[in-house]
């Protein structure tokens, strides 16, 4: 839910839930931005400030119960785009969807995308998304130039690999804890049109999903794989795909207007029975070998469907996203064998895998392996039962979590997930605070 409209005055207070609509919290002062040239207001309730732009963020790390959300949609402006070298600078509150509309007709692409268009370019630093090309292109901040940061105290820092390198390393997956990020520079890259063609395989087995991955990371730029958890022995659908030619592009229609969820049902409609007919049926859906089809289906479906967080009911939905090591095949194994003896399955789940490059935030979520999110109805006691066994094997692992689609992950795997906590700390604003990070740090 974004922060309400209105001019750079403090709004009335609210509660706010994040994207996985769980219970709402304490209410939190909102204050609309719309100048970036402006100081930051001043801190109600608990003192504390923490940048909120689209809500987005499934869990906590977009929530500060008791103090006050900087919203900042109305930093929705475009400074500069350079349409030769693909160089565009925008406040930080612009959509990835609006970057998207001015320059994918002008033959340039984000290069690199999460699963939906309708976050903002401060929370794609903040939480260093990813895409279904980081095996190639890393994370999304492998490609932020630079950046501004104003801190609390009313200091501007510009931020780049070259210069204040270690806040520029501290801000990209920093969670919107060193300040707030008021304006960015990104390198795009170029691409002929808005066609894509995707090649669609079924796989029978996790074997046979690795033996696909890594022949078509040999070929393609991107590769995603939809898994079938309840089902015996993993199986879903591979798609690989690319860019296709300026040729291709009279070969797609742009797509309709997305519709929406108009209320939130009384009961979850994401529950074993209709996962039971759900999964097979998707499995078993006739798909093409090979298409063509415009790159919002392909990067973007879920946003095909408005508020489609509202399908898991009142009491909301948790994702668990975790990142394998590439030795800990059998972690993967033990996880998803978990989830179709708990009868917890979810139809969004998604299996991919990161590469070997370097990520250049501190507490960024990718490094080499496998990489796995899946979708849980908030069922309680039980649900929670089920996380604390996928924890377990997640830290044998040493793996590590998403904080930017936690609810509720405990401080200890946390801090052992992210051994540059640490280096990290000392470049924290010491105005900016979260409830994630409350939780964090509270916990043992």
């Amino acid at each position: 839910m974004p922060c309400a409209s209105g001019g750079s005055g403090r709004e009335r207070a609210v509660g706010l839930n994040a994207w996985g609509a769980l219970p709402a919290v304490p209410a939190a002062a909102e204050i609309r931005l719309s100048s970036r040239t402006a100081a930051l207001p001043a801190a109600a309730g608990n003192g504390t400030l923490l940048p909120y732009g689209n809500g987005r963020s499934y869990g906590d790390v977009c929530l500060n119960a008791g103090g006050t959300l900087l919203c900042t949609r109305g930093l929705d402006r475009f400074i500069a785009f350079d349409p030769d070298r693909g160089v565009l600078r925008c406040e930080a509150g612009v959509l990835l969807a609006d970057i998207l509309d001015l320059c994918v007709p002008r033959g340039w692409f984000l290069p690199v995308t999460p699963g939906t268009r309708f976050v903002t370019v401060g929370g794609a630093i903040a939480n260093d998304v990813h895409g279904k090309n980081h095996h190639g292109a890393g994370s999304f901040g492998c490609h932020v130039r630079g950046f501004e940061l104003l801190r609390s105290d009313g200091e501007r820092r510009r931020c780049s690999p070259r210069e204040n390198p270690g806040w520029f390393a501290a801000t990209i997956g920093g969670l919107g804890l060193t300040g707030l990020v008021v304006e960015a520079e990104l390198q795009l890259r170029r691409i002929a049109g808005p066609a894509m063609t995707v090649e669609n395989t079924r796989f029978a087995d996790l074997d046979e999903f690795f033996a696909l991955n890594a022949a078509a990371e040999e070929r393609h730029e991107y590769t995603v794989a939809w898994i079938d958890c309840l089902a015996a022995r993993p199986r879903g659908w591979f798609m690989a795909g690319d860019h296709a030619g300026a040729e291709a592009a009279r070969e797609v229609a742009a797509p309709g207007k997305a519709r929406g969820l108009p209320l939130t049902p009384p009961v979850s409609l994401v529950n074993g029975l209709s996962l039971r007919a759900f999964n097979p049926a998707y499995f078993h859906r006739p798909l093409p070998a090979r298409a063509t089809v415009h790159y919002v289906p392909y990067f973007y479906p879920l946003d095909g469907l408005l508020h489609w967080n509202r399908m898991y009911g009142p009491r909301g939905f948790y994702q668990y996203q975790c990142v394998l090591p590439a030795t800990a095949r059998a972690a993967l194994d033990e996880i998803l064998q978990a989830i179709a003896a708990s009868g917890q399955g979810s139809f969004l789940a998604v299996l991919k895998t990161f590469g070997p490059r370097a990520s250049p935030g501190l507490l960024s979520f990718p490094m080499p392996g496998s990489t796995l999110a899946l979708d849980f109805p908030n069922r309680g006691e039980a649900t929670r039962a089920l996380f604390t066994r996928l924890d377990a094997i997640v830290a044998a692992a040493g793996g590590r979590l998403y904080a930017a689609k936690d609810a509720r992950m405990p401080g200890a795997l946390f801090r052992r997930g992210y051994p540059a906590l640490d280096e990290f700390i000392p470049y924290l604003d010491p105005k900016f605070a979260s409830d994630f990070w409350r939780r964090i740090m509270e916990q043992e």
